[in-house]
């Protein structure tokens, strides 16, 4: 049996915040687990959130290797110039797959194409073009259902456990979220 997924990478619920920000090494590698959880998902049904968050990560983490010293996310970010967006996408990325994985957990009986497409509505739609959002319906339709999503980020673990693991994951990123989204738009780097 493996070890499940949430015990395997860093967990959001881990990641320090000190009085000047969110640490930005911990929240990158946090967030690197969170695009492989994508990866379990099979078929590439998020592909394209996938690629998004991926590149995002990758900027950031560009410019974070290039400062002199370990920084915080919002230390670093107003250093940052045109290179800010990156963080807004990622963030807006990191909201759309929380509150995916929040209304799974309150809502056991719902499908999870339901809990995905209410969390790309109120997350991401209103980012998009009318292109963007039907290509994205469709993608939403391939979501496995409950049971195989469990089976496949659980890998073995009993139910309860992996649901525990995924409350504590969530919380950190939801805190995690709800921290970035308020600097970036009180600071006039973005909405998310």
């Amino acid at each position: 049996m493996q070890q499940p997924y949430f015990e395997s990478v860093k967990s959001f619920a881990d990641v320090p915040i000190h009085a000047d920000g969110i640490d930005a090494h911990a929240f990158l590698e946090a967030s690197d687990g969170l695009v492989g959880m994508f990866d379990l998902l099979g078929s590439g049904v998020f592909g394209f959130v996938q690629s998004d968050i991926r590149n995002n990560i990758r900027d950031v983490r560009t410019h974070y290797n290039a400062l002199a010293q370990p920084k915080t996310v919002e230390v670093m970010l107003p250093d940052w110039g045109a290179g800010r967006g990156a963080l807004v996408r990622l963030v807006r990325g990191l909201a759309f797959t929380c509150v995916a994985l929040q209304n799974m957990q309150a809502q056991p009986a719902r499908d999870l194409y339901g809990c995905f497409k209410a969390s790309y509505d109120s997350v991401l739609k209103h980012h998009h073009s009318f292109v963007i959002r039907s290509v994205v319906y469709v993608a939403l339709r391939a979501v496995p259902h409950r049971k195989d999503f469990y089976e496949r980020i659980g890998q073995g673990a009993p139910h309860d456990k992996l649901d525990e693991e995924l409350r504590m994951w969530l919380a950190g990123l939801d805190t995690i979220v709800i921290r970035l989204k308020v600097f970036l738009k009180e600071g006039g780097f973005g909405v998310v």
